[in-house]
């Protein structure tokens, strides 16, 4: 049985605002098919006596104080010096979300 159908790839790619084409959502109801079906499959070995592994690489955190270094900071007059709209020490930037 199907987990995915056309019409929840679509709607899913509507909440997404991903533009689909002709056909994209049969092939992707597919597509998502088959990764749940390999997700099911790793779901059902036994890994009780595998050790938990953060990564593989062998690499750990190098971890350090948190200074701050004031050498690197700018006042805010320099902060806001290049910016091409302000308001009341703050930077102006355009809406980029639409109340529709």
């Amino acid at each position: 049985m199907s987990k995915f159908s056309s019409q929840l790839v679509q709607h899913i790619a509507e909440l997404a605002n991903i533009p689909l084409n002709s056909g994209e959502d049969i092939s992707f109801a597919n597509d998502f098919d088959k990764t749940l079906t390999v997700i099911d499959q790793l779901k059902e070995i036994d890994i009780s006596q595998v050790e938990p592994a953060h990564h593989v690489t062998g690499l750990e955190n190098i971890m350090r104080e948190d200074k701050v270094d004031e050498t690197q900071m700018f006042s805010q007059k320099e902060a806001l010096a290049n910016a091409p709209k302000t308001y009341r020490g703050y930077f102006v930037v355009p809406r980029i979300i639409n109340k529709d």
